[in-house]
């Protein structure tokens, strides 16, 4: 493994599959459409920085597809995450989690990663996420693969430019992030990969700050998502254990303050790409098909189980009307901050060097939108 100190490219943050159960499967609401992204990570000895960066940047990919709209319906985002280069797995991969909206989960898998020296095989990686992983048919909607590395992109058993083909024959994008020098990635493979599968060839310095400018918002956001945690309600058997995940996963992204991951995460958890119907109550019963009937009292909070079939109903309405009502302050908040951000943007002209925020996201709306995805301005 090459290590480059200067420049290494990071990667658009993501999901996971291996510690985590398998979130319950909720169908989407007629017409509505979804995007599905995977993230291949290197996680191999020199990449820390390349980890680093995607912990503070999964909310802000996410929120990339908040107010936008495909047929008139917002989509929900879907992602998955392997790591390659490390473990003992085959070719060494370790699918970590499968397409999921579980949000929570993928946060707390990102912040437990590790890296480790071992071989990188990029087509083996890309063949295993676009056979295993379950992809819409639709032609219509945004599948892409992100993959992030630094060694030559032709190495290992399978030949890579096979498994790109294989995946834009399947309609799935591949996006290749070279973590090295552009005339590296050019030289190693990684340019020419994403040309094969209709993708982009990115490369991000690793070791630049994520830009993120303060607004007079951003306190008021993380105050509102205290609020907003109150109105979940767990039940059934992951319901406890989940509702701790979600506050550790807030106190993970504080902990990312100064890159703005704790604002996004609010932003996101405003938004209906936060969806906990495997262990929130209010979620679970937006499905068409959910039978209150079937709702254990076992399973239940305790202020819930004393009252009868309506009252749990009324229960539940009161929480997701409180729930809607701080989701549309932070949104509220959030178009102010934008535009704030754009002001100060404009006025500093800050040039330098992209980072994942800034390419991944650029990537994504460019892509979608020959999808038929339309964002907004």
């Amino acid at each position: 493994m090459k290590k480059h100190p200067k420049t290494l490219v990071a990667l658009c943050g993501a999901l996971l599959f291996n510690s985590a159960p398998a979130q319950e499967e909720i169908k989407p609401k007629d017409g509505q459409s979804k995007v599905q992204i995977a993230i291949l990570l290197d996680t191999s000895g020199s990449m820390s920085g390349l980890i680093e960066q995607t912990k503070t940047q999964l909310w802000k990919v996410v929120n990339t597809f908040i107010g936008a709209k495909q047929n008139g319906q917002v989509p929900f985002v879907e992602v998955a995450l392997y790591e390659y280069g490390s473990g003992s797995g085959e070719n060494f991969i370790r699918p970590i989690q499968t397409l999921t909206r579980d949000l929570d989960q993928i946060s707390a898998d990102l912040f437990s990663l590790k890296t480790s020296g071992s071989q990188e095989f990029c087509g083996a990686v890309i063949s295993e996420a676009t056979t295993k992983l379950k992809w819409d048919a639709s032609p219509d909607v945004y599948k892409a693969i992100f993959i992030a590395g630094n060694e030559p992109f032709t190495q290992g058993p399978v030949d890579p430019s096979e498994a790109c083909k294989k995946a834009i024959a399947k309609g799935i994008i591949v996006n290749t992030i070279h973590c090295g020098t552009e005339a590296e990635g050019i030289n190693g493979g990684w340019k020419s990969g994403a040309l094969l599968a209709d993708g982009n060839f990115l490369v991000i310095n690793h070791n630049a700050a994520v830009v993120h400018i303060e607004a007079p918002q951003d306190a008021e956001i993380v105050a509102l998502n205290e609020k907003l945690n109150k109105t979940y309600i767990a039940y059934g058997k992951e319901g406890a254990v989940k509702a701790e995940s979600q506050v550790a996963q807030d106190g993970n992204a504080l902990k990312k303050k100064k890159s703005g991951a704790a604002v996004q995460r609010a932003v996101t958890k405003s938004s209906g790409n936060y969806f906990n119907a495997s262990w929130d109550l209010g979620d679970a019963s937006k499905d068409k098909n959910f039978d209150w009937t079937k709702v254990k009292d076992k399973d239940l909070p305790e202020e819930m189980k004393k009252l009868d079939l309506e009252g749990r109903k009324k229960f539940v309405a009161d929480k997701l009307a409180a729930r809607t009502k701080v989701q549309k302050e932070i949104q509220t908040l959030n178009e102010a901050r934008k535009k704030f951000v754009a002001g100060k943007r404009k006025a500093d002209a800050e040039g330098g060097e992209e980072t994942l925020d800034v390419a991944v996201t650029k990537t994504v709306r460019d892509q979608a939108a020959k999808k038929g995805y339309q964002f907004k301005k």
